[in-house]
């Protein structure tokens, strides 16, 4: 079944939305994290994606908090990056009962530790992320190049035991341009496990088009925050689409 994902993106205690991962170009900024989480929910989401940017810039998690919070409070699967950085990180919130851990920078440092999570939780458990840009993955936060091609990491994870894998088009992320479906469907078909597609959502249509280029979901944001349509609606097209 295709998953649309709203995304929770948290920096400084708040909801935001950044343009391309960039501090300082906060498109949207909200307070109350809970009544966004719960919005989703009345939506139908089935998953929430939810991101401690402070955690993936400078590797201190600064909204755990906030996570612990929305994961207590909603009974709903989860996925949450930011900040991910050893074992210990991972096995702390996998025992708090969030669904999977997305390692991204980790990921790429430690391959080992992927595998380690995998034969400790299960493969559904562990999700990398790969974040391309011009189809090389970045690592810091987007601050850097790991010179790696994203077809050649991900087929690495799929072999040390990555569940599902989270494709972040950096080169569309934020800009509410509309997406570019073909790195999408390069790796979608690279790899056997579900390939979940992120950047550059902006219309409904853009919905369908990761759905036929082999993507197993899409996570939302910035579309969502700034009412270009609903969560509802994307569900809905989703599944009308076959």
């Amino acid at each position: 079944m295709f998953e649309v994902i709203p995304a929770i993106d948290l920096k400084g205690g708040k909801v935001v939305q950044l343009v391309q991962g960039v501090p300082g170009t906060e498109m949207v900024s909200i307070d109350d994290y809970l009544s966004v989480a719960g919005d989703f929910l009345s939506q139908g989401a089935g998953w929430l994606h939810i991101i401690d940017l402070d955690g993936a810039l400078s590797g201190d998690r600064k909204n755990a908090r906030i996570v612990e919070d929305i994961i207590k409070k909603f009974n709903v699967k989860t996925e949450v990056g930011g900040g991910i950085r050893d074992y210990s990180t991972a096995k702390y919130l996998l025992g708090l009962g969030i669904s999977r851990v997305i390692l991204g920078t980790a990921a790429v440092n430690d391959p080992g530790l992927v595998s380690r999570l995998s034969e400790d939780f299960g493969p559904e458990a562990v999700m990398v992320s790969l974040d391309s840009k011009k189809g090389e993955v970045l690592v810091e936060g987007w601050k850097a190049s790991s010179g790696r091609s994203t077809v050649e990491m991900g087929r690495l994870f799929e072999k040390k035991g990555a569940g599902s894998i989270l494709f972040t088009n950096v080169d569309v992320e934020g800009l509410l341009r509309g997406v570019d479906e073909s790195p999408v469907m390069s790796l979608s078909s690279a790899v056997d496990v579900p390939v979940i597609a992120s950047g550059g959502i902006t219309t409904l249509g853009d919905v369908v088009t990761i759905k036929k280029a082999g993507a197993a979901g899409v996570v939302i944001g910035s579309a969502l925050y700034k009412h270009l349509f609903t969560l509802k609606d994307a569900i809905d097209i989703a599944k009308r689409d076959k």
